[in-house]
């Protein structure tokens, strides 16, 4: 097999809630005319995104095309998940045309990058390119950057400080590892928000990469698949934290599945999470809630003190079963606390 037919495959990494199941709803239905294929990575036990995508499945992506990794990290599983997953994908009668591959928002990109050498599917595909999304929001608000200036002149004080975060960790490897930068959220930053995050992008980024502005995940699938970047080929110039290290940990971030009741009000669980991402530092929510009365589900999704919330499809014959993932960094995360906020804000609409 020749370089020419390998299926490419883009794969789009970005911080939690960047955006990135969003942008991959906005390119199935604007394939192109492409036959896609589209593997979902989620940080926890109970797959959201994968079923909103599924929503989304039609002639060019149909719904057995959408394959979801929920056992772990995608950069951590790859011979148990990854591997065998393309195989399969590789042994269909209709093979893709184009591959799809949305990380977890804590996944680094590099060691996902290296499995594309491995001998069982080398010949097969190729990375066309890696897609970071950044929050163009938070980015401009320096929530998952360093202020380079000050860590390092508070180092120069004391030696036995450091101030880079696992999430800026994350966030830097991202960025190292991409052909493309997508600011996503360009409406709510604004163009001094954008300014302000492009500049931070620009001074991570280890070489000149082109970044532009997204808003709801719209943006030409010319411009993201076809760039061609061969990007297994490429490792040397897409440094890492973790260059060196045969594996990395994710203990630095921990996830719980918290279950609820059904709900009266959505505004007063919307008010919970916000309390728990002031207070108890969680990064991330999302999940389904039954709201009483109502046929349809409401979809929860969450970044810090943003909140969104929409009913998304009826129940159905599915059980009418209220989960919240939620994630934040290890030491952050105290399941009966959470439990409590939650629990409390069900409790107080209905009482």
């Amino acid at each position: 097999m020749s370089d020419l037919t390998k299926i490419p495959v883009t794969v789009i990494t970005g911080f939690l809630g960047a955006g990135k199941t969003t942008l991959i709803r906005h390119l199935m239905a604007n394939s192109g005319g492409r036959k896609l294929a589209v593997l979902v990575n989620e940080f926890g036990t109970v797959g959201v995104d994968g079923e909103i995508l599924r929503q989304c499945a039609d002639e060019n992506c149909p719904d057995e095309n959408i394959v979801e990794l929920a056992n772990g990290c995608i950069c951590c599983t790859v011979a148990d998940e990854f591997i065998p997953t393309i195989e399969a994908l590789m042994a269909r009668a209709q093979k893709p045309d184009h591959i799809l591959i949305e990380t977890s928002g804590l996944a680094l990109p590099k060691p996902l990058l290296k499995a594309f050498d491995w001998p069982a599917i080398r010949s097969k595909i190729t990375v066309d390119g890696v897609i970071a999304l950044a929050d163009a929001e938070a980015v401009a608000a320096g929530r998952f950057a360093p202020d380079v200036a000050a860590v390092d002149a508070q180092r120069q004080a004391d030696d036995s400080l450091d101030h880079e975060t696992p999430l800026s960790e994350v966030f830097e490897d991202q960025i190292g590892c991409a052909d493309l930068v997508l600011l996503s959220k360009a409406d709510l930053a604004g163009e001094e928000g954008l300014a302000a995050a492009r500049a931070v992008i620009e001074a991570e980024a280890p070489r000149k990469l082109p970044i532009l502005p997204l808003t709801e995940g719209v943006i030409d699938a010319k411009v993201v698949l076809g760039l061609e970047a061969a990007a297994e080929d490429d490792l040397a110039a897409r440094p890492s934290h973790h260059d060196g290290a045969d594996e990395h940990e994710h203990d630095d971030f921990d996830t719980v599945v918290i279950e609820l009741p059904e709900i009266e009000d959505p505004a007063s669980l919307v008010s919970a999470i916000e309390r728990l991402a002031r207070e108890q530092r969680i990064l991330r929510v999302k999940g389904h809630i039954a709201v009483a009365g109502k046929p349809m589900r409401l979809l929860v999704q969450a970044v810090g003190e943003r909140v969104r919330h929409q009913f998304d499809r009826p129940w159905g014959a599915d059980p009418r079963r209220s989960a919240l993932v939620v994630i934040a960094e290890h030491d952050d995360v105290d399941e009966a606390a959470i439990r409590a906020v939650l629990l409390g804000a069900c409790e107080g609409a209905s009482a």
